[in-house]
């Protein structure tokens, strides 16, 4: 019965809702922030740092430093957890890889506790999670959301941060895992950093070429987020994908032929990025070819379907 309860509410309309938003000052975060803004939703910003959330945000949103300081009796339709601290951010060492682990499970445990003292609860929670979630795979077989989950790091990251949020579905909540891609954006993610070396005519492919890359241009990223938001019969995983994932060599040909730059012939070794990044290289050299199966099967469309259509957006 509690099942078909969550069913009957879902939500299907773009009527303003009230929504809670982790990790809201990184990169996607303040995008979301703004679009959630820009069609007339309102905004709980949970800060770990809230002085530096209000320099972003000003007076536009409602800052808290801890979920255990709003009231029982606060009204939130919705979730968005994409609070942790960025995996390339430094060598995966023992302590490094436990500061991602706890950066993510501390504030969704802490959603987890807020949502059941909560006396009306949110329809819907967005958790993220990441395409690592498959771990490196270098073969070439599409990778749905059905594709089990790999054994590396990264991998099991993305499970333990999936598993911290699934409780909340005990709860009638209904909660989607949106495993992001490489995210390409002007101001952040992976393309400045894919772009600058190519710019300076440096650029070059990274270990073989051949290792996929599933990637998603940041506004359609923000678009699917919005339309699983405003639906509460979409639970479990989604490939927050393109639906064209390219070998890396074909990402470097596209960046450089619409930079109008050569690319340098001689490639990084796989084992020298390897030696410097232990683990880590595996964001680069590995990959996995990602497929949007459900996003697709749900309707989504994509504005920036091909890397091409992407970069000459984003260029």
């Amino acid at each position: 019965m509690k099942m078909a309860s969550i069913e009957q509410r879902v939500i299907t309309s773009t009527a303003p809702k009230r929504v809670l938003v982790t990790g809201a000052t990184g990169f996607i975060g303040r995008k979301l922030v703004a679009r959630l803004l820009e069609r007339g939703d309102r905004v709980v910003v949970l800060a770990r740092d809230p002085a530096k959330a209000a320099r972003l945000f000003g007076t536009t949103v409602e800052i808290v430093g801890a979920a255990a300081d709003l009231p029982a009796a606060a009204r939130l339709d919705a979730f968005v957890n994409l609070a942790g601290e960025s995996i390339a951010g430094g060598l995966w060492t023992a302590r490094r890889r436990a500061v991602l682990v706890d950066s993510r499970l501390r504030v969704t445990q802490a959603l987890l506790a807020l949502a059941a003292r909560l006396e009306t609860r949110p329809a819907v929670w967005l958790n993220a999670s990441a395409i690592g979630y498959y771990g490196a795979r270098p073969g070439d077989q599409p990778l749905g959301e059905t594709a089990p989950c790999g054994t590396d790091f990264q991998a099991e990251l993305c499970r333990r941060w999936e598993e911290a949020a699934q409780p909340a579905e005990a709860l009638g909540i209904a909660v989607a895992r949106l495993r992001f891609g490489v995210v390409l954006g002007r101001d952040g993610g992976a393309l400045p950093s894919l772009a600058r070396p190519v710019r300076w005519f440096v650029g070059a492919r990274l270990g073989s070429g051949r290792q996929w890359v599933s990637w998603i241009h940041v506004h359609d990223l923000l678009e699917l987020l919005l339309f699983v938001l405003d639906r509460a019969d979409i639970r479990g995983p989604l490939n927050a994908t393109a639906p064209s994932p390219v070998r890396h060599a074909e990402l470097m040909r596209t960046l450089a032929g619409v930079l109008r730059r050569p690319l340098w012939p001689l490639p990084v070794p796989a084992w020298l990025l390897r030696a410097l990044l232990g683990e880590l290289a595996d964001l680069f050299v590995a990959g996995q070819r990602v497929v949007p199966e459900r996003a697709l099967a749900l309707g989504f469309e994509y504005r920036f379907a091909t890397l091409e259509a992407a970069l000459r957006d984003l260029l």
